[in-house]
């Protein structure tokens, strides 16, 4: 899976760094879901009087979803024989 990041500065001009944000494919039926669960995750922080510098949007994800449909979204490949 591939993950971007995002960085901003927040209303106090404070620089804030947002990681592990994924990338799914166009067709995914998460997308929509997740465009929405990162604008108002970035509207949170923005607003936020005293940031962290570096959020995680999977860490926040893993808070605000149902537990199937993050393994979903998140889900890996288990592989055979330690390969």
């Amino acid at each position: 899976m591939l993950f971007k990041s995002l960085e901003f500065k927040n209303v106090h001009g404070q620089k804030v760094k947002i990681i592990e944000i994924p990338v799914l494919e166009d067709d995914s039926t998460y997308q929509f879901m997740l465009k929405v669960r990162l604008q108002t995750f970035i509207a949170n922080v923005y607003a936020n009087p005293n940031p962290k510098r570096v959020y995680s949007f999977k860490e926040y994800l893993k808070k605000a979803l149902k537990w199937p449909v993050y393994e979903q979204i998140f889900k890996t490949e288990v592989l055979k024989n330690n390969a």
